[in-house]
């Protein structure tokens, strides 16, 4: 992969977050939470062909996107930071903590899995050869209806129509090369390579292959705990952002606590 190099944004002072924002949208994801990270130095970047960034000529894989997350990071001074992603980011969350135990100082994992069942990588290989054709309008409703619970699509708010705008205005070559990696992870051989304290987060009415997923890494990761959003489905850090700045901010303040003693 050698696409653009993504401009890391930087807000606020404190100890480093980076936040790792889903397929299909960008940085802006973050956006409804960033307000509860006072004390906290907030890293956020979009990744190769999503938001500002350009996609790449060629595939790329989730070890890819882990690796420039990792130079983003020493590039700009960072050797410490937590590190949250939600789905497609949480892959690459748990890929850096496998591969640079020394750099995430927390994990946080959010409706992740760390392989998909072949159903879903069926869907992603569709996706995939489809997007760049089709453009990515006929993926909205099914991407809106697997992230909000029917009452909230229903509703079609502010939260859901960022949401649709932001999936919308995206690149369909971006979106397909994403879909590839998708399709292609596995991370079910690094898993027992992730030492960080860990919270593994997931909304209580997402889709099955996510819950399983979410309870199977509360079960295998050696340092982790669970916290399910309700109700929620697949984006809960959007439907129930106040439930997940309690669980996150709970999480991420416990060994600063413990120094301040």
């Amino acid at each position: 992969m050698n696409p653009a190099e993504p401009v890391l944004h930087r807000t606020g002072e404190g100890p480093a977050v980076l936040l790792l924002h889903p397929l299909g949208v960008d940085r802006s994801f973050w956006d409804g939470v960033l307000p509860a990270f006072d004390g906290f130095e907030v890293l956020t970047y979009d990744f190769p062909g999503h938001g500002r960034t350009p996609a790449p000529a060629e595939p790329y894989t989730i070890e890819d996107l882990a690796d420039q997350a990792r130079s983003l990071l020493v590039g700009a001074g960072h050797d410490r930071v937590d590190v949250v992603g939600v789905s497609l980011g949480g892959l690459v969350a748990q890929r850096m903590a496998a591969d640079a135990p020394e750099l995430v100082r927390r994990l946080v994992v959010v409706d992740a899995v760390a392989v998909y069942p072949q159903a879903l990588r069926d869907m992603w290989q569709d996706r995939a050869a489809r997007a760049p054709v089709e453009g990515l309008e006929p993926f909205l409703e099914p991407t809106l209806s697997l992230w909000f619970t029917a009452e909230r699509v229903a509703e079609d708010g502010p939260v859901v129509d960022a949401v649709r705008r932001a999936f919308l205005a995206g690149d369909p070559h971006g979106y397909a090369l994403a879909c590839r990696a998708l399709e292609q992870v596995d991370l079910t051989g690094v898993l027992d390579r992730i030492t960080a304290p860990t919270l593994v987060v997931c909304g209580e009415d997402d889709a099955p292959p996510f819950t399983a997923a979410a309870r199977d890494l509360g079960e295998r990761l050696s340092d982790a705990r669970v916290v399910w959003l309700s109700p929620a489905r697949h984006a809960g850090v959007l439907e129930q952002p106040a439930q997940f700045r309690d669980a996150l901010l709970g999480f991420l303040g416990e060994d600063r606590a413990e120094v301040s003693r």
